[in-house]
């Protein structure tokens, strides 16, 4: 709120971009992706880091792209018209993930995420270990279960099964700041394993396969980022500034296993320099269904209402992009800025 109040609403004070788990959530925040990357950041100089998980990871590699917005719409016009058979397998869902990525990338995604020295992508994931990183349901399940115990009494207890594997572009840098201190790897980005590395990304345990033995990463299985930092309780460095986060809920959630623990709240240390844009509850409540998207439609919807509400989801947040354009160059945005609505503990 300092910085914020004594230089404005500036994009060179922002270093950091994070994109947070959540799957199809992310069609709420499609309008901001449309301007922040296209036209808020264009004109600044310097590096950006973006961090993703997840559909955060997928972001990412659309933001560092030549044609940020072209790729923006790629991904959300294969995601949304996704459609699985009526009991689809992992294999399946793996297979149209791997379409959804190779058409997200386009021609030129691999070389972008590559050279591109003004915006730096980092991707998370989580490298498995024992029952989790098994290909069986049942071993998966058993060892899913066993970690949602453990995380429950200590989410130190994560790292038992589960290691931060951080990839990220060349000529990059990347210090991330855990309060929980849990075990964290990094690993370069290149030709040969960005295509892997995003899958993996994303890769829900019981819904895609995890991917194995990542080329230029330690042996082992990896899967979604978001099992360890699905809405992050990190703070990044080595540089200052401020980081930019985009997200659809107002109250950040550390990992998955962390959803229904309503009182483990993120470490005010991890969010003192973020400034979060987060839609209104009117705006979310104007949407058809009068919610944001996620994955449950589609066990609860028919492809053809699914496709429909999702296209309209997408359509409806370029209001929000329209919007922050507006209020970042009138300079109205700091009428609006507010603290950080959720409690944190030291």
């Amino acid at each position: 709120m300092k910085t914020l109040h004594r230089y404005g609403f500036h994009p060179l004070l922002f270093n950091y971009f994070i994109g947070a788990s959540g799957g199809p959530k992310w069609f709420v925040l499609a309008g901001l992706d449309r301007v922040l990357f296209p036209e808020y950041f264009q004109p600044r100089g310097g590096q950006i880091q973006i961090i993703g998980s997840s559909a955060g990871a997928f972001r990412a590699a659309c933001m560092i792209q030549r044609d940020p917005l072209a790729a923006i719409n790629r991904l959300a016009k294969s995601y949304s018209n996704t459609v699985y058979s009526a009991k689809p397998s992992s294999y399946e869902i793996t297979a149209k993930a791997k379409s959804l990525l190779a058409y997200m990338l386009g021609d030129t995604g691999l070389d972008d995420v590559l050279t591109n020295e003004r915006f730096k992508a980092h991707i998370i994931t989580a490298r498995c270990e024992g029952l989790v990183g098994r290909r069986g349901k049942l071993s998966q399940l058993t060892g899913l279960a066993m970690s949602a115990a453990g995380n429950r009494l200590a989410r130190k207890n994560l790292q038992r099964a589960f290691t931060r594997v951080v990839f990220s572009a060349p000529h990059s840098r990347l210090d991330i700041h855990d309060p929980y201190k849990l075990k964290t790897e990094h690993a370069m980005l290149g030709y040969t394993n960005i295509s892997d590395v995003l899958l993996a990304s994303g890769s829900i345990p019981l819904v895609l396969n995890g991917v194995d033995n990542i080329v230029a990463a330690p042996p082992g299985v990896y899967r979604d980022g978001g099992i360890i930092d699905y809405h992050f309780d990190l703070a990044f460095g080595p540089h200052q500034g401020l980081t930019l986060y985009p997200h659809f809920y107002p109250r950040p959630v550390t990992g998955w296993f962390d959803k229904n623990l309503k009182k483990r709240l993120v470490h005010a240390q991890s969010y003192d320099n973020v400034v979060m844009l987060v839609p209104s509850a009117s705006f979310v409540e104007s949407l058809p269904y009068g919610k944001i998207p996620d994955r449950d439609d589609f066990k609860n919807l028919d492809a053809k209402t699914r496709i429909a509400y999702w296209e309209t989801v997408l359509s409806e947040t370029d209001r929000l992009g329209e919007y922050f354009m507006q209020i970042t160059e009138d300079g109205s945005i700091m009428d609006k800025i507010k603290p950080l609505p959720f409690a944190c503990y030291p």
